[in-house]
């Protein structure tokens, strides 16, 4: 039975040093991929991201190597990590969130820098305008914070009973000023009532539940960020649990039981910031990479869910959603 684990243990390591071997290669250019989530709830993403790699002519092993930093969903220790990736070799750093991206910038000024943030790039000082960076940054922006007002004005649509509104965010995101900022205007839009619970932690999350439950909301609007993607499954278990009907801002959310979702596709802005990160490679400058702009957008109605929240979803989301789930 020894015999066969070793063997077993020795055939795979046989495919994998290889790949190691080659990745040390003298001259091979080096990603340094910095996260602030863990590595599983982002296989899709980072599958998108070498594939934008490989439309640019680079693989993993073979003509490039990539190396991973993941912060677990501890954001304070993203300067640390980008400092680290700075002192070693590195010819770009891809930075996927803005807490990433704002740390990325802080450590470096000359290593390329290739982000993706929900926010305005310009807005967070990452670049001088869209089209001209103008310096070691470029990257793309997939609106979460644009989108806002309509994915608050869909969740109406789907629940026009609502008047309470429970939002949850993360103190710790970058971009929570802008978010309360077009949440709180929308909702007067409106006419919604809404109320604001912070959570950054797992724990937090099951107590901001048991606040929605004590203060009567009608619906929930969970707030765009790494922590709450990596933590789906939870959230979407107890919208369900609770019968609170909520709305989130990517398919995953959906995929695993969420009511409803809509924002920008992350895969193809993974895949996009995958073929920037390859132009550098090839030798463009960041500077004069003008920032791309998420254009593909997706409402994916969970409509099993929906029945069991007893909700009719309109024949007009219907016909709109990009996806139904049976």
């Amino acid at each position: 039975m020894r015999r066969r684990v070793f063997i077993a243990l020795l055939g795979g390591a046989a495919a994998i040093w290889p790949l190691a071997a080659r990745a040390q290669q003298p001259g091979m250019p080096v990603v340094r991929f910095l996260s602030p989530t863990s590595p599983d709830p982002s296989v899709d993403r980072l599958r998108a991201f070498r594939q934008g790699l490989k439309d640019s002519g680079y693989v993993e092993g073979e003509n490039v190597a990539i190396v991973y930093r993941w912060a677990e969903n501890q954001y304070d220790r993203l300067p640390a990590l980008a400092a680290e990736l700075v002192r070693r070799p590195v010819t770009v750093i891809a930075a996927t969130s803005t807490p990433a991206a704002l740390a990325a910038n802080a450590a470096t000024t000359s290593i390329p820098i290739v982000f993706i943030v929900g926010e305005d790039p310009v807005k967070l000082g990452l670049v001088t305008s869209l089209a001209r960076p103008g310096g070691n940054l470029t990257g793309v922006n997939f609106f979460s914070i644009e989108l806002t007002a309509k994915r608050l004005q869909l969740l109406r649509e789907l629940v026009p009973a609502a008047a309470r509104v429970a939002v949850l965010v993360n103190p710790a995101n970058a971009s929570i000023e802008f978010t309360l900022r077009d949440v709180q205007s929308a909702a007067r839009t409106m006419g919604l009532q809404i109320q604001v619970f912070n959570a950054s932690t797992s724990a937090e999350i099951n107590a901001a539940f048991a606040s929605f439950v004590r203060e009567r909301a009608d619906a929930l609007f969970v707030d765009t960020g790494a922590l709450f993607l990596t933590r789906r499954v939870q959230l979407t278990q107890l919208a369900a649990r609770h019968a609170l009907p909520a709305t989130y801002a990517g398919r995953e959310y959906a995929e695993v039981g969420g009511l409803m979702s809509y924002g920008a596709s992350l895969a193809d802005a993974y895949r996009q910031m995958g073929v920037h990160a390859g132009r550098i490679l090839k030798g463009e400058k960041p500077a004069d990479l003008p920032v791309v702009q998420s254009t593909k957008f997706e409402l994916v109605i969970n409509a099993q869910t929906a029945k069991m929240l007893d909700l009719n979803v309109p024949a007009t989301l219907l016909s709109t959603a990009d996806e139904v789930i049976e």
